[in-house]
Formats: structure tokens, C-alpha cells, sequence
């Protein structure tokens, strides 16, 4: 028995480092795995300095996604179908609708019709004037077409005509909003970021917030964040469209020797490596690899041409692993100047030292089970 435990303890010597469990590839495995430029599914590794971070910060702050294909340029002060209409008719001799005297002199008349409501042909049906199509026209066309309708019935008379309630007119608002419901487009009132106002807003950060707009069987999406700072985002609506704000909270992930592993939150505004680290307690002073905090992501490919990188890309993106060494007080600048993105996977990977007391502990706990299996065994026979 003890000749079998010898061979099991030096089968364990030999074969310790490679077989001991790890949570995640060792630093100087980064560089060795990396597969070539044009590997399909391989990755680039980019070591970070102030200079590369800063032009990665610059870059286009910009999405895959936008609303800039869903923005229309139909009207939407256009009388349709159901709409009630505000009429107002004006003659000088008042003889129709009603002439008022004022010490003996005739005033001109006017009145306020009752809400005039347009039929399912189209017709607006108007005292004196009979029948009259206003469906395809705005407001003033619609008062000239009642002018004219009323031409030698009224002595010269003046028309107003105004779009007090226009159900079609209006856009769906779900999601993440105080108030969902319908919302009316107006002329001054028919851009995105004026439905969701008028439906209370949304009481979560504009980074975690997605817009998306159906129309016509077609889906548009954009990071509200963006429609709130690039005006080409902010489109106008049409009628019938669905708004709808979608809650997808930023978050990144966190590995190995740092002081908490999980998926954090990124909360509002831009998130340096800096401030994540921070969230997530930092480094193991005991374990980490400091010289190797590696950041891995999926690359627009805008910022990775910029970067000069040839790595073929993907549908996510181009895969990138970034890498900055914190023993080098220069590294502390570069991530303070490193944004974080949302899906990001920050790895520190454990110093080799670290490595070396895992394998001797583990080397001691079979020690530890060849004496105890030694001793019981004495202890049987004897």
C-alpha cells in the first residue's frame, strides 16, 4: 500500500499543475492561444496605454442600431376619418348667423358650429353648405372648401376650421413610461422624444432603456440614450406607430482573482475600468495578476479598423482582449481613461505564485490523506 501511495503522490507531483482546477486561462496563456489575423472565431489582443484608450473613447460614440430608417415625413395635421372638427363661420351682414347691433349699427355675425364630427366618406356636414369632403385636407383647406360651399348662400363669408380630436392621429406608448396609453401627434408635437414625455417619461436610466418602434410589420431600435443626444435619433412618428421602451439594464461580468465575481450593473453615465474594478471589490491582493487585468469584448468594427487590428470579425463584433498592467503607475491612467461597455468580461487572472501555493497545498492535502491512510492501516494490523 505504501509503494502504491508513493506512486500516486509522485503521479500528483508530476502532473499537478496542469490538472488542479483554474477559473480561467493563466496570463501567459493569453498570448500563446491567440490564433492568427483572418482566424475565423480566433481573437486580438491589444495592449492598452493612455493613448490606444483615449482613441477608443473617442471613437464614434455610436450603436448598431437606429431609428433614423423609421423617420417620417407624412403630415400629421391632415383631416381623417372620425376626426371632430372645431367650425367657425364669419359674415359681414350676419343675416345667417345671427347679426348683432351696436348703437344702430350692423356688426358682422359669426358663430361657433357644434363639434362637427367627419363621416366614414369624408364629409363634414356644414349648415347652409350641405356635405362637404374635407378628409385629405388640413385645416385651412378645409375652410376654404366650406367657403366655397357656402358662396351665394352667405354674403362674403370668412371660415375657420381647426382639428379639435383626431383619434387616428395619435401613436401607441407602451413600456417603460409613467403613463402608457395613446398619444396625439400634433404638428409641433410628433417626435419621439415628444410622445414620451407626453406619456410621463421613464423613471430609468436613459443608458438602460430601449426604444423600439413597430411600423408596418418593420421593427426599429435604438439605446434611448441615443435619441436623447443624437437628433437624427429623435425621428418624427407617423400615425398608428407602436412606441415601445424595453428595460435591458448595462451590465458587465467579472472573473477570476478579483473580490467579487458576478454580473455588476453599470448604473447611469459612462463607467471607467477604474470605477468597475472598484464595484467589484478590486483585486485579490493574495491571488491577482496584476501585470494582466484583461478586458474581454466584442469590438465594433469602426474602432477596430482604427486600432489597425485585421482580426476577422463576427456577427457581435471583432473579438478583442484588451490588457493593461496595474504594476506600472502609468497603467492607473490608462484605465481610468478606458470606458467599460456593457457585456464587457473583466478577468484577472492569478499570479503564478498564486498558482504555486494552490499546487502546494494541494500537494499537502494528499500528504495529509497518505499519512492518514498510513496510520489507520498501522493501526488495523497492529
Amino acid at each position: 500500500m505504501t509503494r502504491t501511495l508513493a506512486i500516486l503522490l509522485a503521479a500528483a507531483t508530476l502532473g499537478g499543475c496542469s490538472t488542479l482546477p483554474g477559473d480561467g486561462p493563466a496570463a501567459r496563456n493569453i498570448d500563446v492561444a491567440a490564433p492568427g489575423a483572418g482566424v475565423a472565431g480566433g481573437y486580438a489582443v491589444v495592449d492598452l496605454d493612455y493613448l490606444t484608450a483615449q482613441r477608443i473613447k473617442t471613437a464614434a460614440a455610436m450603436t448598431l442600431s437606429s431609428l433614423a430608417g423609421a423617420a417620417s415625413e407624412a403630415p400629421v395635421d391632415i383631416i381623417t376619418v372620425g376626426d371632430t372638427l372645431a367650425v367657425s363661420i364669419f359674415e359681414p351682414g350676419g343675416a345667417l348667423f345671427g347679426a348683432r347691433s351696436v348703437s344702430g349699427a350692423a356688426q358682422s355675425g359669426g358663430t361657433s358650429l357644434p363639434p362637427v364630427v367627419v363621416d366614414r366618406s369624408g364629409v363634414a356636414s356644414i349648415p347652409f353648405a350641405g356635405p362637404v369632403r374635407v378628409a385629405g385636407l388640413t385645416g385651412p383647406q378645409a375652410a376654404e372648401a366650406i367657403r366655397r360651399a357656402l358662396i351665394g348662400k352667405v354674403g362674403a363669408p370668412q371660415v375657420l376650421v381647426s382639428i379639435a380630436a383626431s383619434p387616428s392621429n395619435a401613436v401607441t406608448v407602451l413600456g417603460e413610461v409613467r403613463s402608457p396609453g395613446r398619444a396625439a401627434l400634433v404638428a409641433n408635437a410628433d417626435r419621439i422624444l415628444d410622445v414620451i414625455a407626453a406619456a410621463g417619461g421613464t423613471a430609468r436610466a436613459v443608458e438602460d432603456v430601449e426604444v423600439t418602434i413597430q411600423r408596418d410589420g418593420r421593427t426599429f431600435t435604438a439605446p434611448l440614450s441615443s435619441v436623447t443626444t443624437a437628433f437624427d435619433e429623435n425621428i418624427r412618428l407617423a400615425r398608428g406607430d407602436q412606441v415601445n421602451l424595453v428595460y435591458r439594464p448595462r451590465r458587465y461580468a467579472t472573473f477570476g482573482a478579483l473580490g467579487r465575481v458576478s454580473q455588476i450593473d453599470m448604473g447611469t453615465g459612462p463607467l471607467s475600468l477604474t470605477s468597475a474594478l472598484s464595484r467589484a471589490g478590486g483585486l485579490d491582493t493574495n491571488s491577482a495578476d496584476a501585470r494582466a487585468v484583461l478586458i474581454f469584448r466584442f469590438e465594433r468594427p469602426e474602432v477596430a479598423r482604427a486600432l489597425g487590428l485585421q482580426q476577422a470579425g463576427t456577427d457581435q463584433g471583432v473579438p478583442v482582449i484588451y490588457r493593461v498592467d496595474l504594476t506600472d503607475p502609468a497603467g492607473f491612467f490608462t484605465a481610468n481613461n478606458f470606458p467599460v461597455q456593457a457585456d464587457d468580461i473583466l478577468y484577472v487572472p492569478r499570479a503564478g505564485a498564486a498558482e504555486a501555493r494552490k499546487f502546494f497545498d494541494f500537494i499537502q492535502s494528499i500528504t495529509r490523506v497518505i499519512y492518514d491512510v498510513s496510520v489507520t492501516s498501522a493501526l488495523t494490523v497492529n
